[in-house]
């Protein structure tokens, strides 16, 4: 580890938790709400800006704080991952906030403060720094799920969010609380140094909390009874934002807990993880079919998803972590895409989100209906769209770790949640109606939907080159 200042390795979360302060005061104090797209391009730029940052400035491993937040290739990888994704959803949700005068400065401030969060969660090194992490994502989260003060469903999306967040973050402290006592400190290092062969119950059950509290928030089955209805109510943008960075998170933080904590057992671990990935994955399979509303197919299909990349991590080898790395950052780019479509559909200015109104749409779009057809492919793993590879990585590693059986459930479940994402495309082809939903569709939404499509067909040649990062983080998390 390098002898580097404390306030140096962590300056990335000091400039994005400086920036959310100070624009937070700029707006207050001079134009409110008139800065509010001044501040969502800024606060956009400053992800990006701090995705390179971070991706092409980090070496090696390092500590701060004692132990308590870590800068590793595995931290690093989530970071930018993450902060691409917020950028991305909060680049293409200006044009709809500002159209359905939802946009407020808050908006982007609450987003930045939530990234903070998230970049705190994937580079906790102790209990406490992880909750802390965990929570201010959520509180800002809480907030920006309930924006559209006059509806509602909103406003039910958001008191649902709160209460059974607070449920699951009671869990996870309990956990938390169980763990430190049983193991005598909150840091993850000194929690593995406890291990030994004879693994005390209670420091057992306390694992078992933390990651029923840490499934509520990846929206694991069964702690995924918020998400249909969380974003359904919720404005489009903000389900957006649900859908990608904070899973990519949560993903992490499980799996730094797992391996930086629990490393040493990892036949404990995961057959709870394995358990709650069958579960996750045939519920949002099954559940999804009867959806007429494309959020909450979303929903269920995000479930299902979380399902597949945890199976990366049940294996508890580097190449299940790095599947699961994988996974992620093809899942986010497919959700960016879809819900850059899903922002642009509407009805006489109004916007819409019915399946039904996507009945023959390939006629009036053609080329917006193609888009959304390869994303839908490759959400439906159909060959050879990148989403594919992805589940081809994660059943690969369960087969390669000995969990044959986790696979093959693995492949059955993808066969079934096939269905609702080929009825998108038979609605869009085939479907009997004859006024579909209006497209009007921002350049920056158009940009996303495209390039996102066009991920899902190059990226089978390389993928990019995130397989290479993938292994490294992996490796970082895992060899320690």
């Amino acid at each position: 580890m390098s002898a580097v200042p404390d306030y140096v390795i962590v300056l990335p979360e000091i400039v994005l938790g400086i920036w959310a302060m100070a624009a937070l005061l700029l707006a207050v104090y001079t134009g409110k709400d008139r800065l509010a797209v001044t501040l969502t391009w800024a606060t956009v730029g400053l992800f990006v800006a701090l995705a390179l940052w971070i991706g092409l400035g980090g070496q090696g491993d390092r500590l701060a704080f004692g132990g308590m937040f870590i800068d590793d290739p595995f931290a690093r990888f989530a970071k930018v991952t993450v902060l691409l994704s917020a950028a991305a959803v909060l680049a293409m949700s200006q044009d709809y906030m500002s159209r359905t005068g939802l946009l407020r400065f808050e908006f982007p401030v609450l987003v930045a403060l939530a990234v903070l969060g998230m970049m705190m969660m994937v580079s906790a090194g102790d209990l406490m720094a992880l909750y802390m992490g965990l929570e201010l994502q959520s509180l800002a989260l809480y907030v920006v799920a309930a924006m559209r003060r006059d509806s509602v469903k909103s406003t039910e999306a958001g008191l649902k969010y709160f209460v059974l967040g607070a449920l699951s973050s009671g869990l996870l402290l309990y956990g938390a609380s169980l763990a430190y006592g049983y193991a005598g400190t909150t840091l993850f290092s000194g929690i593995i140094a406890k291990l030994g062969a004879d693994v005390p119950v209670g420091l057992l059950i306390g694992l078992v909390f933390m990651l029923s509290g840490l499934a509520f928030k990846v929206s694991a089955a069964p702690f995924h009874m918020w998400t249909p209805d969380v974003y359904e109510g919720s404005p489009t943008p903000v389900t957006a934002f649900f859908a990608t960075a904070p899973k990519v998170a949560a993903m992490a933080l499980i799996a730094r807990l797992v391996q930086d904590a629990f490393g040493a057992i990892p036949g404990q671990w995961g057959q709870v993880l394995a358990a709650l990935s069958v579960v996750s994955m045939f519920l949002g399979a099954v559940a999804a079919i009867g959806q007429t509303e494309f959020k909450r197919l979303m929903a269920y299909s995000s479930i299902a998803h979380m399902g597949y990349a945890l199976i990366g991590l049940a294996v508890g080898t580097a190449y299940g972590v790095q599947a699961t790395l994988i996974y992620m950052a093809i899942y986010v780019t497919m959700n960016v895409g879809t819900f850059a479509f899903i922002l642009s559909m509407e009805r006489d200015g109004r916007p819409v989100t019915d399946l039904a109104s996507l009945n023959q749409f390939s006629k009036k779009e053609p080329l917006k209906a193609m888009a959304l057809l390869v994303l839908l492919f490759s959400l439906a793993g159909v060959p050879p769209m990148v989403g594919f590879f992805g589940k081809f990585y994660v059943l690969k590693a369960a087969v390669d770790g000995g969990m044959v059986w986790l696979a093959v459930a693995g492949a059955v479940a993808s066969v079934i949640g096939a269905f609702y994402y080929l009825r998108i495309v038979y609605y869009m082809y085939f479907g009997s109606g004859d006024d579909p939903a209006d497209s009007r569709m921002d350049p920056v939404q158009w940009v996303m939907l495209m390039a996102a499509a066009a991920v899902m067909l190059l990226g089978v040649i390389n993928l990019f080159g995130i397989e290479g990062s993938a292994a490294v983080a992996a490796q970082a998390l895992v060899q320690k």
